[in-house]
């Protein structure tokens, strides 16, 4: 096993950070925090990688927080605590506005820091057997930097009551209430998600950045002003060469038949 505390690997326009401490259930702490960041950055870079799946070592994806390392930083200054915080804050934020689709792959446990890193993902994919939630509440703890994202992904309702219980909830679950995006089987886990990460990085990449921008960039817009700023990402599309390829090979297969938007 590799000593470093996030693995990285491209492969077929994939980029997959692996996270490394299964002996400590791959507890965010914050060189893992840090590395991670660095990690994307890479990615970011890397013009062979069109999509990044984020992945678990070990049984889990990621328990949570470290807390041998939150005790100690708890008993700091609060500056010292506010920078810490915010440290994991501007993870959750990078991958929001991180310009290339990043994909969750969930198994085993994605709990509180974990479960906000998933959710903070654009796609997560669960094993049928995972299990995620928020129980900070139980130590008195707030999940609180992920909340901005999480009640985009679910109901206001269903964020209130994940973080408020703090009770765990499968896969199934989390997939009805709009946390995860699919289950995936037990017995075909590996070859079905890498299926649908090659599925997806084969997508033309300026399309993929466009639309994730555009679609985040909504929440913060009017109706009117989402429409003005879609036409204006509309044209940025259309003068990409991906585009104008892609157009052209819809033509040449189907002549003038296909000549309509």
């Amino acid at each position: 096993m590799s000593d470093e505390i996030v693995l990285r690997e491209t492969e077929a326009g994939v980029a997959t950070l692996t996270l490394n401490r299964p002996e400590k259930r791959n507890a965010l702490n914050a060189a893992l925090v840090r590395a991670l960041k660095d990690a994307l950055e890479e990615a970011r870079s890397d013009e062979g990688a069109r999509v990044v799946a984020i992945r678990g070592a070990g049984p889990d994806f990621c328990a949570g927080g470290d807390l041998e390392e939150l005790e100690q930083v708890s008993g700091m200054s609060r500056d010292d605590n506010l920078a810490d915080a915010r440290s994991l804050g501007a993870l959750l934020s990078a991958l929001r506005h991180f310009p290339k689709p990043v994909v969750a792959v969930v198994h085993g446990r994605a709990l509180a820091g974990g479960c906000g890193l998933a959710t903070a993902c654009d796609i997560v994919l669960a094993h049928q057997a995972s299990e995620l939630g928020y129980p900070e509440v139980h130590l008195g703890f707030v999940p609180a930097m992920v909340m901005a994202i999480l009640r985009r992904k679910v109901t206001e309702g269903r964020a209130f009551e994940l973080v408020a219980r703090g009770h765990r909830v499968t896969a199934a679950e989390g997939h009805t209430i709009g946390l995860v995006n699919h289950v995936i089987p037990a017995e075909s886990f590996d070859a079905d998600v890498g299926a649908y990460l090659h599925d997806l990085a084969g997508r033309p990449a300026s399309a993929l950045g466009l639309t994730k921008a555009l679609l985040y960039e909504q929440g913060d817009l009017s109706v009117d002003e989402g429409i003005e700023r879609g036409a204006q990402v509309n044209v940025e599309a259309r003068m990409t060469e991906e585009c104008r390829e892609g157009v052209r090979r819809f033509l040449d297969r189907h002549g003038s038949k296909g000549r309509t938007r």
